[in-house]
């Protein structure tokens, strides 16, 4: 894999703090820094995520694919999956997650909570290689509802 970091600047006079990441797959992701009042030549504007979030992010799509491929597999009838993350970091830099929490919500018919849990805790152990690095300084625990369809 490879990626193509740069940074944007702001309008031409490479001030504020956005970049834009080109992927090896050829897709374009945006990325900014929070404004900073102290001293606005080291803030982003707060036009796209910041690259924390985007960590999280494909974290979440990381777990989320395995637990539907994962089930699909076991040939359930699962209809949706979505996974919301929170998190806590160090207050001291560097500014590492400490703590992720990943709620997972399956939606589909008669799909059993067994199937669910063992789904998501095979990601976490062996498959989702993002959480397995996070899981190196943080906390990781996660949680799931099942929903009817």
């Amino acid at each position: 894999m490879e990626c193509t970091v740069s940074w944007t600047g702001n309008s031409g006079t490479r001030s504020g703090m956005g970049f834009i990441a080109e992927t090896g797959s050829g897709h374009v992701v945006a990325m900014d820094g929070a404004p900073d009042a102290a001293k606005p030549e080291n803030g982003g504007q707060n036009l796209a995520p910041r690259p924390m979030e985007l960590l999280l992010a494909g974290t979440g799509g990381c777990t989320a694919y395995d637990v539907v491929l994962i089930l699909k597999r076991g040939r359930h009838n699962v209809q949706g999956c979505s996974v919301k993350i929170t998190s806590e970091r160090a207050t001291e830099d560097p500014k590492v997650f400490t703590k992720i929490n990943m709620h997972f919500t399956v939606t589909g018919q008669g799909v059993p909570a067994s199937a669910v849990e063992r789904a998501i805790a095979m990601s976490h152990d062996k498959y989702c290689s993002a959480s397995i690095m996070l899981g190196k300084t943080a906390e990781i625990t996660t949680s799931f509802e099942l929903v009817e369809a």
